[in-house]
């Protein structure tokens, strides 16, 4: 039965509800869709951040592992955590869908969670220590400790990549006023994902620390099984984007073979001459033609229409394989950032544990709860980005972003380099303040306040403002529709390979500086007794350097250009026939 509808009624980007029938645009979608959906971003942020946050301290005081294994382990798991997206996103891109995905991801993320809640509550034989030496747990605890960050890590993987990217699905980019919304989306977003942080690095580590780590990882998992209930609330108002019939992977292959295939044949002058469906051909089924672009030239080699029987690829085929290329080696650019932040959870916090963490005669500060410092100056950035930079930027510039989503991460990277700059000048002073009291002890606290390290803190959070958000934006915006789940992944790929990165920066410099030191490593177990300053000064060169690779990037990246031109009569058309 054909129904009278118009495109004012129904959304014109293709969305639809879960049973396939497109949804009216009045009712569905947009912040009251996306309101089901942040409290679970909330938790997760919150269970994540209890664990990584604190993850180094566990590992130390209850684990017993060393400085350097503890440090690689803590990389390892946050790498393996912000890797696994790959997998899921490219799952729900080519077979179940955004929401199949994350349903079934999340329910294993809370699986992890329950265990390792499980594990760290059940009483087990304490380490013996002899002359302050400790002998590590248990291999059957260490054995369920780590199976339960690990089962995370795989619920992880389809729940990040989309949550987000189902949520930025709830608004239409072919409605003005919807496209307008958007912009902010990322930024509120991850505004509430910083909520989740701050309460983590506050109150879940004082409670791990002081009340038990049963209780400070069952308060997070507890609050990820409601918010899973309230999401599901949600489900009638739901927009969802069509799974594409062609897996995307197998279309970029097809792109790089047919190049390979016609390497020798020479590139058309104009692209007109290179092979292309009609306009109206992605109309009616719901896909959007893609411009050529002059990036990657030899790519154009596999539109070139031969005398063979084999179809060439099309140019808006070509032109996503070129979209992948060009965020790759964005991507190749921001991987020394994601070393930086990973000093947040690992190095930072170590150094904190030797300072003098009391607040009043009382009070002790959780190492962990440094962190803090990062998200209180995300939550008051975040705001006045959006509500007075972006505005006043786009009276500037015209932009309705303000500035560039390459912009955006370049001032990022600048912050960041100043952040860890900032550091290493903290680090020479707590060592001269080391050198001035003759300390020489692991267990000695050094008589300076841990508030000391508050300002590299605060900056790397207004550097995530524009580098971690924009990262997502960014990658999110670029990457082909059909592939934006998938996309989104070179966001969390990046801070993975960062952290793995790290690791093997930590071990590489470990070793090599304590063979050249007669045993003295800059990052030993006794930071007392340590040149962390050499490291942060070592991080400080990579960075700025690193910095150079991102601005020769961005010159030579172009953006995405799509035809977004509707043809009503066409939409029509296509309504009628899916009602």
């Amino acid at each position: 039965m054909k129904a009278t509808a118009t495109i004012k009624d129904y959304t014109l980007d293709g969305t639809v509800d879960l049973r396939g029938r497109p949804v009216l645009s009045s009712t569905t979608g947009r912040w009251k869709a996306c309101a089901f959906l942040v409290g679970y971003e909330a938790f997760e942020r919150m269970a994540f951040y209890g664990i990584a946050s604190n993850l180094v301290v566990y590992l130390t005081s209850q684990l017993h592992e060393d400085t350097v294994s503890s440090v690689r382990n803590v990389n390892n798991w946050t790498g393996t955590v912000w890797m696994t997206p790959i997998v899921g996103a490219y799952i729900a891109d080519a077979y179940l869908g955004r929401f199949w995905t994350f349903t079934i991801s999340s329910l294993v993320y809370v699986m992890g969670m329950v265990l390792l809640t499980t594990t760290v509550s059940v009483k087990s034989t304490k380490p013996t220590c002899t002359n302050g030496v400790c002998n590590k747990a248990s291999a059957s605890q260490i054995a369920l400790f780590y199976a339960a960050l690990y089962i995370i890590a795989v619920g992880a993987g389809g729940t990040k990549p989309n949550i987000s990217t189902f949520g930025a699905d709830q608004f239409d980019d072919f409605n003005s006023h919807e496209k307008e919304l958007k912009v902010s989306f990322f930024n509120w977003w991850m505004f509430s994902a910083f909520l989740g942080a701050l309460f983590a690095t506050l109150g879940l580590v004082y409670i791990q620390v002081n009340l038990g780590w049963g209780l400070g990882y069952g308060i997070p998992t507890v609050g990820l099984m409601l918010s899973l209930l309230i999401f599901y609330l949600g489900t009638p108002i739901y927009r969802h984007k069509p799974i594409n019939s062609e897996s995307p992977a197998r279309e970029i292959v097809k792109v790089v073979i047919s190049a390979f295939a016609n390497r020798r044949l020479k590139v058309p002058g104009e692209p007109s001459q290179l092979y292309e469906l009609d306009a109206h051909y992605y109309l009616a089924n719901g896909k959007r033609q893609i411009h050529h672009t002059p990036i990657f030239r030899f790519m154009d080699k596999a539109a070139i229409v031969t005398g063979s029987s084999r179809p060439p690829c099309t140019v808006t085929q070509v032109e996503k394989t070129k979209i992948i290329c060009g965020l790759f080696m964005i991507w190749l650019a921001l991987l020394i950032p994601s070393v930086i932040w990973a000093q947040i959870n690992t190095l930072f916090i170590k150094q904190g544990t030797t300072l003098d963490r009391h607040v009043g005669s009382a009070f002790l500060v959780p190492a962990a709860s440094l962190g803090s410092f990062v998200t209180l100056s995300m939550l008051f950035t975040v705001p006045f980005y959006d509500r007075y930079f972006v505005p006043f930027m786009r009276l500037k510039t015209g932009n309705p972003r303000g500035i560039t989503l390459l912009q955006r991460l370049g001032i990022g990277c600048v912050i960041q380099i100043v952040a860890i700059a900032v550091a290493y000048i903290v680090e020479l002073h707590r060592m001269q303040v080391i050198r001035a009291e003759n300390i020489k002890g692991s267990k000695e606290m050094v008589p300076m306040t841990v508030f000391w390290l508050m300002p590299q803190y605060a900056l790397l959070g207004i550097a995530d403002v524009f580098n971690a958000i924009g990262l997502l934006e960014f990658f999110y915006d670029q990457s082909p529709e059909d592939m934006q789940s998938l996309g989104t992944t070179f966001f969390t790929s990046a801070i993975g390979v960062g952290n793995f990165l790290n690791s093997f920066l930590v071990t590489v410099v470990d070793k090599i500086t304590e063979k050249c030191n007669g045993g003295k490593s800059w990052i030993g177990n006794n930071l007392n007794d340590s040149h962390l300053d050499y490291y942060y000064g070592f991080l400080v060169v990579l960075a700025t350097l690193n910095f150079g690779a991102f601005l020769w990037a961005s010159s030579v990246y172009i953006y995405k250009k799509e035809t977004k031109d509707i043809v009503q009569d066409l939409s029509c058309v296509q309504l009628e026939e899916k009602m």
